[in-house]
């Protein structure tokens, strides 16, 4: 299995660190360690100027830090980018973009039982960017699908250099825009995201998954044709394991989830403990248990997590390092019960 269970741990990609060098060394404390994105550190390592590089159209104003779309620019830029569709750096991510990034692939990640890269989703980045209008380009039906194909090669060719680094690499496609989707007030339904998202993940090569943050339909992403879920379980605990009949579905066709329940929020987490949370999670598993899926099967595809990233916190990066420490241990610990070697 390519994408490792068994309570191994894993983090979300954006961090609030400003040194690149402390913000690894988290990354690496877990079992399964990614290239951090630190919006902090520069505007480059946003999430969503990362996605945006050579995409054409994008109006970049890193002076004001922000990030808006021309189709002007697009008409312009188009040609360029259409000769430029078979170049495998084209679609990587420069340094310029993410220096930690390439300080992540110059390290020897042979060792660690995988390795876990992202970029922005297309739905997200749709809806995040806007055009000369203020109007989402997602909304927009000649720009939609040249964003999936585009943002489908950026994925595969990131997914492509971390596999150099070690063979059990996988992705997420980071879509907190999801969650959305599903409000009247969107202008983009389930029906025509589902479409899209089918034809998107067809373009995407395996193994790859979603994280998010928010509270979607889950239903709707468990069914999609993706290998591994990130969640806020910590936050959306009763309403995802009311999804039984899905994520049995989902593990029984090897899925993985990964399961966030260690809060980065610097109030909250200083209220949470061990105890509660492992009480919390097998609280969840338990009731999942009751609804038909073996706790044997949750447990070896199952990794854990932070519940969410966290930019705002008051002690700078100081909650977000001692979240990911307290999801080691706390996986040691849930080992060490379910008798995993």
């Amino acid at each position: 299995m390519p994408i490792p269970g068994n309570l191994l741990t894993t983090a979300m990609a954006v961090m609030p660190q400003t040194d690149v060098q402390q913000a690894l060394d988290l990354a690496l404390s877990l079992d399964v360690p990614f290239w951090p994105q630190l919006p902090n550190f520069s505007y480059y390592e946003d999430m969503y100027v990362q996605a945006a590089e050579h995409f054409p159209g994008i109006v970049l104003d890193m002076e004001k830090k922000t990030l808006g779309f021309s189709m002007t620019k697009f008409i312009d830029e188009f040609e360029e980018a259409m000769g430029r569709f078979d170049d495998p750096t084209y679609f990587d991510i420069s340094e310029q973009y993410s220096v930690v990034y390439h300080d992540f692939l110059a390290r020897d990640l042979a060792d660690r039982p995988a390795i876990r890269g992202q970029l922005e989703g297309p739905i997200s980045f749709g809806f995040n960017v806007l055009d000369q209008d203020d109007r989402p380009i997602l909304f927009d039906d000649t720009i939609r699908p040249f964003l999936m194909e585009f943002m489908a090669r950026r994925i595969n060719i990131q997914l492509t250099r971390l596999k150099e680094r070690n063979p059990n690499a996988f992705m997420f496609i980071d879509e907190p825009g999801l969650q959305f989707i599903f409000s009247a007030m969107s202008g983009y339904g389930e029906r025509k995201a589902k479409t899209d998202l089918d034809n998107f993940f067809a373009m995407v090569d395996a193994p790859r998954g979603i994280h998010l943050c928010g509270n979607p339909d889950w239903d709707f992403l468990l069914n999609l044709d993706m290998d591994i879920l990130s969640l806020d379980i910590y936050t959306n605990a009763e309403i995802f394991a009311a999804c039984a009949g899905s994520i049995k579905k989902f593990l029984d066709r090897g899925g993985i989830l990964v399961w966030g329940i260690v809060p980065t929020g610097y109030e909250i987490f200083a209220k949470e403990s061990l105890g509660f949370l492992i009480m919390k999670l097998k609280g969840i598993w338990e009731h999942l248990g009751k609804k038909g899926i073996d706790i044997e099967q949750i447990i070896a595809q199952s990794m854990l997590s932070p519940a969410t990233c966290c930019l705002v916190n008051p002690d700078k990066g100081q909650t977000v390092k001692n979240a990911f420490s307290m999801t080691n241990q706390l996986s040691h610990m849930l080992r060490e019960t379910y008798k995993i070697l």
